[in-house]
């Protein structure tokens, strides 16, 4: 299966800030969307980083009092690993595990059109495996 199957299901939307804001307007979009991770473009929409909840969490014990007033390009993690919606789901949970990521932007020609977590593709598994046993009770049943 591929990773298209995932943004069928889950939807498109990614959400997006510019390195020139803080990490405090990063932790409000977090929390207000319910997320584990944003993506970080320049002014033509161009990846150019990701920001995790483990970035803030890193600056917070770094400088407690001074962390959230710090631009994300200070916090962000460059050299963003991403996939295509013709990515095979199973090598993009292979990245994550060795990579030791929990979120893959999806992009095509250099624009963003998607992001999978680990708990998107983790979840795809289960009701993989759920069809596999439920096809296999059905054949046995026969």
């Amino acid at each position: 299966m591929l990773v298209d199957t995932i943004l069928q299901t889950k939807g498109v939307i990614v959400h997006t800030l510019p390195e020139t804001d803080t990490l405090a307007d990063a932790v409000r979009l977090l929390n207000a969307h319910n997320i584990g991770a944003v993506v970080i473009t320049d002014t033509g929409g161009a990846i150019i980083g990701i920001l995790s909840e483990r970035d803030i969490i890193r600056r917070l014990g770094k400088d407690p009092t001074g962390a959230l007033s710090l631009t994300i390009a200070k916090a962000m993690t460059r050299g963003v690993v991403t996939c295509t919606r013709d990515t095979n789901i199973a090598e993009v949970m292979e990245r994550m595990t060795s990579l030791r990521i929990r979120h893959m932007p999806v992009a095509e020609t250099g624009e963003l059109i998607g992001i999978v977590s680990i708990g998107d593709v983790v979840k795809f598994k289960i009701q993989e495996a759920e069809r596999e046993a439920e096809v296999l009770r059905e054949y046995i049943a026969s």
